[in-house]
């Protein structure tokens, strides 16, 4: 039997809580999705006047995140670059704002931010997964 480790609530609790406080102090209006290592929705945390469709959003970019490995602005940067195709990859979502979740070297979930910007919300993600460091 494969055992994945994964992000605990309590651990996305504080991750969402950080990358909450980056948003309040920029006064942007974010969801905040946060995703065990099997990519299932552990966390969500939508600002009072975040876009609804940014619930959505946010969890495909961690889910994105999580399912590949790599931040999301890696997919919108191919996509600017010209590599169109891209944008047809299933199950990715090519827009910033989506992190893997990395503890000790192993993906452990995923976070993902929508309501701003998208190098906004990559800020807030950053902000989020620069906190599982700390944990």
């Amino acid at each position: 039997m494969l055992i994945r480790k994964t992000v605990s609530l309590a651990d996305a609790r504080k991750i969402a809580a950080a990358a909450a406080a980056k948003a309040q102090a920029e006064g942007w209006n974010v969801v905040i999705a946060v995703l065990d290592g099997a990519g299932h929705l552990l966390y969500l945390e939508r600002a009072d006047d975040a876009p609804p469709g940014s619930v959505r959003v946010a969890q495909e970019k961690a889910s994105t995140a999580l399912l590949f490995r790599r931040p999301t602005r890696v997919f919108q940067d191919m996509v600017l670059e010209g590599r169109t195709h891209m944008m047809a990859l299933s199950g990715a979502t090519p827009i910033e704002g989506g992190l893997p979740l990395v503890k000790d070297g192993e993906v452990v979930g995923g976070i993902g931010v929508s309501g701003v910007t998208s190098v906004q919300d990559g800020q807030v993600a950053a902000a989020g997964a620069e906190a599982l460091a700390l944990l």
